[in-house]
């Protein structure tokens, strides 16, 4: 699956690359930014410097964001891209049925997000006793849900861009 990015590795990345895979590049280094935040709130909380509303202030807006771009980019990647990939090279069939099988995971771990935020927004907006619980739930969720996001963002990047770059590919 990795031959083309041994083709086109990571370090070379900074040469002109096609504007689609510049944009994707793009949108992934904002889901980090966005996951980085949301981890850096819920590491606050745990510490005391944030309490309920704090953290409901400092992570809501972004995690709202998040589960819907993330949620968007996936159905594109897998409706439209995807299988334009296949078709181009054939070869990294397996590569894209991870990558749409982590879509799947990933998802799971969407839903888990937005029912753990409705329950802490709901329950900082009653105002209730258990916003605290909810709270650490929703932390907790966010804490299960990070590294499968990352490994996935970096194992397609090492499949499309490359891919993107040699072979050329969809426009956006």
């Amino acid at each position: 699956m990795l031959y083309l990015r041994d083709a086109f590795p990571r370090e070379r990345w900074t040469e002109a690359l096609p504007e689609t895979a510049a944009f994707w590049l793009q949108m992934h280094a904002g889901f980090r930014a966005q996951q980085r935040h949301m981890a850096d709130a819920a590491t606050r909380w745990r510490s005391g410097r944030l309490d309920p509303r704090g953290l409901h202030a400092a992570l809501i807006p972004t995690l709202q964001a998040f589960l819907q771009h993330l949620d968007g980019h996936h159905r594109v990647e897998s409706g439209h891209y995807f299988p334009q990939f296949r078709l181009i090279e054939p070869r990294i069939q397996s590569g894209l049925d991870l990558l749409d099988r982590d879509h799947d995971a990933i998802h799971a771990h969407l839903d888990a997000l937005f029912h753990a935020a409705v329950a802490f927004h709901q329950a900082v907006a009653a105002p209730s006793p258990d916003a605290s619980d909810h709270a650490h739930q929703l932390a907790d969720v966010l804490d299960r849900a990070a590294p499968g996001l990352i490994r996935h963002l970096d194992d397609e990047e090492d499949i499309v861009i490359p891919l993107m770059v040699l072979k050329g590919g969809p426009a956006a």
